[in-house]
């Protein structure tokens, strides 16, 4: 597994630097092709580095399917009480790779609050919220510096009118552009998408047989009180398959105006912004005054 993740490392290195060259040259069908190309090979690399966590996790007898993550034995988790106690003081897993893993599990940019819930709901170290604020910044600097040198960045998530990050929302930049805008509508599709996303995660922890952590569940609640059909109030806990299948009822609803917003978008984010501001944002208007001017009046 190990081989297979670094040949698609390397097939990353490769389109990343076709891609460059292609922008550069304005050849429009070779940059489709190529971004084509991209998506495909990310999409593969994901693919990979969760079979190899799966590979892991089955042989230390980890909870959860999402990548490389330390776990506790499912009984250490089944309160919130037993599963503070099981965290170690300092955690293990760096940030970035902290909020790489919940985004993935949510499937749509998400607010820090809502990472670091997630995250603390389905893995047995913190998710210090606090340390998201300087993280955009630092991932954007080490864009700037070393072009697509990581595999995934933590990035912005953009308005669809001015193409400036969006506030207070985070994406991945494996995403495509379309899945990092946000339009008018896009709130609620992502609601939907992040619901959708953590009832399939208790999903796949029934089918491993291990029960999910309480903090989980009532996560799921949150999402299924705010989603018409998708909460039965006579039983304990929400029924993930019921939840699955009233988040897509909705989004259907929203999904083709939502989609046309997106889009367009996105079009328009990769004709005028370069790399590092598609994932990152165009400046917004404050602070393009304040570069040309040296200060604000």
């Amino acid at each position: 597994m190990a081989a297979s993740l670094e040949d698609l490392e390397q097939r990353l290195s490769q389109l990343r630097t076709e891609l460059r060259g292609a922008v550069r040259a304005r050849d429009k069908a070779e940059t489709a092709r190529i971004r084509r190309a991209l998506r495909e090979a990310e999409a593969a690399w994901e693919h990979a580095l969760e079979a190899e966590a799966e590979s892991e996790s089955e042989s230390a007898t980890d909870v959860g399917a999402l990548p490389t993550e330390p776990q506790t034995s499912p009984a250490s988790v089944t309160t919130g009480d037993s599963r503070r106690k099981e965290r170690p003081l300092h955690g293990s897993i760096p940030i970035r790779e902290q909020v790489h893993q919940a985004l993935t599990l949510l499937g749509a940019p998400a607010s820090p609050k809502l990472i670091s819930s997630t995250y603390e709901a389905f893995f047995t170290e913190p998710l210090v919220a606090t340390k998201l604020a300087s993280l955009r910044r630092d991932e954007e600097r080490s864009f700037t510096a070393q072009g697509y040198a990581r595999p995934y960045y933590i990035c912005a998530a953009l308005t669809h009118d001015r193409l400036v990050p969006a506030r207070g929302l985070l994406a991945l930049s494996t995403w495509p552009v379309e899945r990092r805008i946000i339009g008018p509508l896009s709130p609620r599709a992502d609601f939907l998408t992040h619901a959708v996303g953590t009832a399939e995660q208790i999903q796949r922890l029934a089918t491993a047989g291990h029960p999910a952590p309480d903090a989980a569940w009532r996560l799921l609640r949150r999402f299924a009180l705010t989603i018409p059909g998708a909460y039965d109030a006579s039983t304990q806990e929400p029924d993930p398959a019921r939840v699955i299948a009233a988040a897509h009822a909705e989004a259907a609803v929203h999904q083709q105006e939502d989609d046309q917003q997106r889009q367009a978008a996105a079009q328009r984010a990769r004709g005028q912004l370069a790399d590092v501001q598609q994932l990152f944002g165009a400046a917004p208007m404050r602070d393009a005054l304040r570069d040309a001017s040296g200060t604000l009046s």
